[in-house]
């Protein structure tokens, strides 16, 4: 080792207590440590943990690997203190640990095969150290929104069930609940989006403004009427109500999706959620119909 390509540096502060070179050379050797694998800051690091070891009369070298850093979204090194890096964080905004893990082992590595998501039992027999890239990994939180997803579907619904419990509580039980938790699953990416999905089932909407604002143009009220004639004696099913919502588009010259926006955002208080007539389903005849009439009252008052 060339020496003359090195600084001084200190093993030991005025106060007596070593700095980080000494024990890690110390530790390595004591713990019969073979491979030594971690970021790439610590490279300048190597060459003088190696001269201490051998000063201390252990010549013989663990094999080492420096992996590359993880940067944030501006190509800077994640910090705590300027990024959310708390596995804390994650865990209460509704990611799964097993997506969590197996997103942060693709960062900097990939099969060969491409597929990143994966049981971890298949990426442990797959990671190689030579397949580790080395430009620096960036953590992309729409990724792992991905990953989350994708994880979320993977779960049978009585599972998925019992881990929303922290957001949607006793919630759960209701039979609302079992006849939407299916859908809810195919359409959230964390498990805290759940409530904001069904709350509207279990209190009176909060009516967001662009979505009223979006959906109560004409012909809305004329919509909301012939809803509320239509559904007042339907068979309060999900596909009768499909049947006779696409039936008021039509009379109106309006395809289903257009002709159900004023509907949802009556019921519901916004444009997007579960399958609107599911949900009328769980909500029931008469939350329904309340609810389109005071929508109706809203509009005609404007």
């Amino acid at each position: 080792m060339r020496n003359d390509t090195l600084e001084d540096f200190v093993i030991r502060r005025g106060d007596g207590t070593a700095t980080f070179f000494l024990p890690n050379a110390v530790d390595d050797v004591a713990m019969g440590i073979t491979h030594v694998v971690r970021g790439e800051d610590l490279i300048n690091v190597t060459p003088r943990v190696l001269l201490i070891r051998e000063a201390l009369g252990h010549t013989e070298r663990p094999t080492f690997a420096h992996l590359p850093l993880i940067v944030n979204a501006q190509g800077k090194k994640l910090s705590k203190r300027r990024d959310d890096v708390s596995v804390e964080s994650y865990r209460e905004r509704g990611y799964l640990p097993d997506a969590f893990r197996n997103y942060l082992a693709v960062l900097g590595w990939g099969p060969q095969d491409g597929v990143e998501i994966r049981p971890i039992e298949e990426i442990v027999e797959l990671f190689r150290l030579d397949d580790v890239v080395p430009s620096p990994a960036h953590f992309d939180t729409k990724k792992l929104d991905h990953f989350n997803g994708e994880y979320i579907r993977l779960l049978p619904t009585e599972e998925f069930t019992g881990r929303v419990r922290p957001w949607l509580g006793d919630r759960i039980e209701s039979k609302e609940w079992r006849l939407l938790a299916p859908l809810v699953q195919e359409r959230v990416v964390t498990l805290a989006e759940a409530p904001d999905m069904v709350d509207f089932l279990f209190e009176e909407p909060k009516m967001d403004a662009a979505s009223w604002q979006k959906a109560m143009k004409p012909p809305a009220a004329a919509l909301l009427d012939a809803a509320l004639e239509a559904y007042a004696g339907a068979p309060w099913d999900a596909a009768a109500l499909h049947g006779m919502t696409q039936a008021v588009g039509e009379a109106h010259g309006l395809k289903l999706a257009k002709a159900q926006a004023p509907i949802r955002v009556a019921v519901t208080g916004r444009s997007v959620g579960p399958p609107l007539f599911e949900s009328l389903q769980a909500l029931g005849r008469d939350t329904t119909l309340r609810r389109l009439r005071r929508a109706r009252e809203q509009l005609a008052g404007e």
